[in-house]
């Protein structure tokens, strides 16, 4: 696979540089098993040459970035292209943070000691740009051939614990096998990754869960090496957890059915793993009461942890704590448009989808069409654009302020308060109800007479 920056590469080059890492397993990867990932990042080594030539070479193509000082790292930008361009390294390791290291690049530096100092076998490779020749010193493609995840050495994950996550995306993203040492390694060091730094680890966890078309297969093995319960053990709290006839699975393989059975999306297959985590704190026989609103605060909790950003975190925290929402037909219109206002509309799409996944992750048949007929409903009742918040309503605070100056609640002067939510709140409550009432005419009335009502005197004091 050419990539647009080879041709200007070699020439400034030669045989001096290699394409390495991702992009070669993944080209490799194409040719024996017919598929591949393309791989974002392109990677280059160069070897034989001290810093500064490389640079001088490089700034004839285009514009260079020096972004690992210490250990010689160039991006170059070119023909709107981006790559980094690395001198070839040896490590040391000087400590058991996945930044601890010891980086050498200088020209006697060569091309196996770099790749030697990957963390897989299968990521051990490099392709000449000038002959096309593989270099491969660790039989990383035979790895790949039998579709498996091996160590070169056996401190491997002590001396970089990130391995260990990368090694659960790429199980799952490859569906590649672990290698028995790799495995035991694992578990040696896998109270280790608590010293990894929490953006890094979601980080590792975003590529598992949007690249892999069966994520469960990483956080498997997370748990089976112990690993997990150093990141999320209320996840952990799950495996064992038996539920009632409604569920084939125990609440652990159920959370990984419905986690593969999820949309892509990020948020979406967050939800679809964590929807149930409050199960086993609330089991009680063979119910769980509450769970979902215990489930909300885990989730939250959780997601901070690891420094999600806030809007996803919000967001699966949301679907977490709704994701048990009645379906029938008993449901009143307001009942429904309640619904909607505690979801909220811009995540009713992710709750319908999250449902789906949790019918295919129960293990058993599906019953019935109910969700798909409650879906129809709700969305034919968005297209009637009903209020659904204040910034819908007919009226605002401005006109509520003029009625509670009128009626002597607040001084004249006054901008704004609490007193103005509790009437705007109740207006909401009024329409959600009834939303012909949400005109200026009737609102103001409504507005009105609820500020002369002994209900708003007590929430809204003059002074």
């Amino acid at each position: 696979m050419k990539h647009p920056l080879d041709a200007g590469l070699l020439r400034a080059f030669g045989g001096a540089i290699y394409a390495a890492g991702g992009r070669v397993r993944d080209e490799e990867m194409a040719a024996i098993h017919g598929s591949g990932a393309e791989h974002k990042d392109v990677d280059y080594v160069v070897v034989g040459l001290p810093a500064e030539e490389v640079r001088a070479r490089l700034e004839r193509i285009g514009r260079v970035d020096l972004v690992g000082a210490s250990f010689a790292v160039f991006k170059l930008s070119a023909d709107e292209e981006t790559v980094d361009i690395s001198l070839a390294r040896r490590e040391r390791s000087t400590g058991a943070g996945h930044r601890d290291f010891e980086v050498e690049s200088a020209p006697d530096v060569t091309l196996e000691e770099d790749l030697g100092r990957r963390d897989f076998r299968m990521n051990m490779l490099a392709r000449s740009l000038e002959s096309g020749a593989l270099v491969d010193p660790y039989d990383g493609l035979e790895d790949i051939r039998a579709r498996r995840i091996d160590i070169l050495a056996e401190r491997s994950f002590e001396e970089d614990p990130l391995r260990m996550l990368r090694a659960a995306q790429f199980a799952a993203r490859f569906e590649f096998e672990p290698t028995p040492r790799t495995l035991a390694a694992m578990r040696a060091a896998a109270a280790l990754v608590a010293r990894v730094s929490p953006e890094r680890i979601a980080e590792e966890f975003a590529k598992l869960l949007t690249r892999a078309r069966r994520p469960s297969l990483g956080f498997e093995l997370l748990r089976e090496t112990g690993v997990l319960r150093y990141i999320w053990p209320e996840l952990v709290e799950a495996y064992g957890v038996d539920q009632n006839e409604w569920h084939a699975y125990d609440v652990w393989r159920h959370s990984l059915a419905t986690l593969d059975a999820a949309r892509g999306d990020i948020t979406d297959r967050l939800a679809a793993l964590l929807h149930d985590v409050g199960k086993p704190r609330t089991k009680a026989g063979e119910t769980f009461h509450r769970h979902e609103l215990v489930g909300e605060e885990l989730a939250r909790e959780m997601l901070v942890r690891l420094r999600f950003p806030g809007e996803i975190v919000d967001d699966v925290a949301a679907l977490v704590r709704n994701h048990m929402f009645q379906t029938g037909p008993e449901q009143t219109p307001a009942a429904v448009r309640r619904f909607l206002r505690r979801v909220g509309v811009q995540r009713i799409d992710r709750l319908f989808a999250l449902r789906a996944a949790d019918i295919v992750g129960s293990g058993l048949a599906k019953r019935g069409d109910h969700n798909e007929r409650f879906a129809e409903r709700v969305h034919a009742m968005l297209a009637e654009h009903p209020p659904l918040g204040v910034a819908d309503l007919a009226i605002g605070g401005r006109e509520v302020i003029a009625l509670l100056v009128q009626a002597r609640r607040v001084p004249a002067g006054y901008r704004g308060g609490p007193e103005v939510g509790g009437v705007l709140r109740y207006l909401l409550e009024q329409v959600t109800e009834e939303p012909d009432r949400n005109t200026p005419a009737v609102l103001t009335a409504l507005a009105a007479a609820f500020i002369d009502s002994p209900a708003s005197a007590a929430q809204t004091p003059t002074e």
